[in-house]
């Protein structure tokens, strides 16, 4: 099992914290977090540091909620980004009124909005979409929804992926059959 959960997690200077009902709501410059506890989990928080301890047996979920804590605690202080890019004839973006308007071959445009309160959706030129904002599941969530509207294509590469990503092409079935010999 992981040691995670052992250790605490402190507060960086600019951050507030405090724990409310299975919930610890963290306040950074760069917005403010919700943290859901597990039920089987005490977080305590004392002197600008987050204590973790299982009621009773020591549990995976311990180490979850330091992880979660660790995560919001960045996110509210740095913040996280998420890049996607599009790769097709005429696929362009745009934001119109906050939402990501884009054209990706289809017969209609399609609209995604960001989820959460504190992310912000910016298209730096046509064909690039940058989703930043200080929770890691929402900014996630929100460029996973862009990225579902048109996945790519593995062999033409068309069609929305993130920057950097490798498409791995399969093999062909005469390659296959000829590597065995």
């Amino acid at each position: 099992m992981s040691r995670i959960g052992f250790k605490p997690v402190a507060l960086p200077a600019g951050v507030e914290a405090h724990i409310n009902d299975g919930y610890a709501i963290i306040k950074g410059p760069k917005g403010e977090v919700n943290v859901h506890i597990p039920m089987d989990v005490s977080v305590s928080l004392a002197d600008g540091n987050f204590t973790f301890s299982a009621k009773g047996e020591p549990t995976p979920c311990q180490g979850t909620a330091a992880a979660l804590i660790t995560s919001a605690i960045k996110g509210v202080t740095e913040g996280f980004k998420k890049e996607l890019e599009l790769n097709g004839t005429g696929y362009r973006a745009s934001i119109v009124n906050g939402s990501v308007k884009m054209f990706l071959g289809y017969s209609h445009d399609i609209m995604v909005a960001p989820i959460g309160k504190y992310t912000k959706i910016t298209c730096p030129d046509e064909t690039h979409i940058t989703v930043e904002g200080c929770d890691k599941h929402e900014v996630g969530q929100t460029a996973a929804l862009i990225y579902d509207s048109h996945r790519p294509d593995v062999y033409g590469q068309k069609g929305v992926h993130y920057k950097g990503q490798h498409l791995i092409k399969k093999v062909g079935k005469r390659a296959a059959a000829t590597s065995k010999k």
